[in-house]
């Protein structure tokens, strides 16, 4: 670890210098990356100055120790030691998560995309709860929410719908939603009482920038048409919906929420942009592919990463086994506690793997 550390000050040391030199503010692309590097290493910096002197007063410590001749003075030292070897041990402990792999997109602003599984309208029903329940937890966050993509069905519900949540660290905390939800509850349509089970699949995406993904233009396809809302009747009598699909790949992104045909296709483009991306990283790893197909699935009921019981009022993650009986809270957007389980999880998974 020690040997890392010293790369990582090293780095800091230089990017400080380089930013300190006036001819790198032209350079404003590059200033600004170098910027975020040395803010994103900085936490480690400290922790590694903080490391060595700590490591400096025990050495100290024991110096004075093994020259005191006072019994008085040695039980003082003697805990000082037993103190400043916790400390220690702390710092090492943080130094341990720090220096573990970080993704690269957590600090990005995500696309939220919803689908009725299995169940029918009460799936539809079960995608605007969700819907609900991220944009309450975005609220919360004071994160920057709007629906990008939708589309609602007579009932209230939706087939599909996209959000999308801006905000530093936004993609770090809501990657983990990725999978199927399932909900049991009985319908307001069923009269005889009984516990229907339905479910809704839901795919976080980071938003990326035109730089990191290249989109030429004449792989694209894009169509105009009239906005439509639920049951398909046309809303309007302009062409402001947008519609454009990505010929090599066959992604097909429709917008129809701004009344400007060209806002649609500037938000069409920003959700095609972070679909190409996701592409793109499952085939580069095709574990990861796998991985990702066996997390969302089809939709089925037998396929959920947590459940939600409103008899019970009860939400289950079948992740980490976590079960809490406060489904109204949790609905209502306060689902950080699961959120910090999720990565409390991974973050051990992650040092076990590691040896730390």
């Amino acid at each position: 670890m020690q040997d890392k550390l010293e790369l990582i000050e090293k780095r800091y040391n230089d990017l400080e210098q380089m930013l300190s030199d006036p001819k790198m503010m032209e350079q404003r692309d590059e200033w600004r990356n170098m910027s975020k590097e040395l803010a994103s290493i900085a936490p480690v910096v400290e922790l590694s100055r903080q490391h060595k002197a700590v490591n400096r007063q025990i050495e100290e410590a024991e110096e004075m120790l093994r020259g005191s001749e006072e019994k008085e003075m040695e039980d003082y030292l003697k805990a000082e030691v037993e103190g400043l070897e916790e400390e220690k041990q702390r710092i090492e402990a943080e130094l341990r998560e720090q220096l573990l792999p970080k993704d690269p997109y957590d600090e990005k602003n995500v696309f939220v995309e919803i689908r009725a599984g299995t169940g029918g309208d009460e799936a539809a029903l079960f995608a605007a709860d969700l819907l609900k329940m991220y944009s309450r937890f975005a609220e919360q966050n004071n994160y920057k929410v709007e629906i990008v993509e939708s589309h609602p069905t007579d009932i209230g519900g939706y087939k599909e719908v996209t959000l999308g949540v801006a905000g530093k660290g936004a993609y770090s905390r809501l990657k983990y939603e990725s999978g199927v939800h399932r909900v049991q509850r009985i319908p307001s349509t069923e009269s005889g009482g009984r516990i229907h089970t339905s479910a809704a699949t839901v795919a976080v995406l980071p938003e990326v920038e035109d730089v990191e993904v290249e989109i030429n233009q004449q792989d694209l396809r894009v169509d105009t048409f009239c906005s439509t809302g639920p049951g398909g009747q046309s809303v309007n009598t302009t062409q402001s919906a947008i519609r454009i699909t990505h010929e090599p790949t066959g992604i097909v992104v429709s917008c129809q929420d701004e009344k400007s045909q060209l806002q649609n296709k500037e938000k069409a483009m920003r959700i095609l942009r972070s679909r190409l991306l996701d592409k793109y990283i499952s085939e580069q790893n095709a574990e990861q592919a796998e991985a990702r197909r066996t997390m969302v699935g089809s939709g089925d009921r037998s396929e959920r990463i947590r459940t939600y019981n409103f008899p019970q009022n009860r939400v289950t993650d079948h992740r980490i086994n976590l079960t809490l009986h406060k489904l109204d809270l949790v609905l209502d957007g306060h689902i950080d506690e699961i959120i910090e389980e999720l990565i409390a999880n991974e973050r051990a998974e992650k040092l076990k793997e590691t040896g730390s």
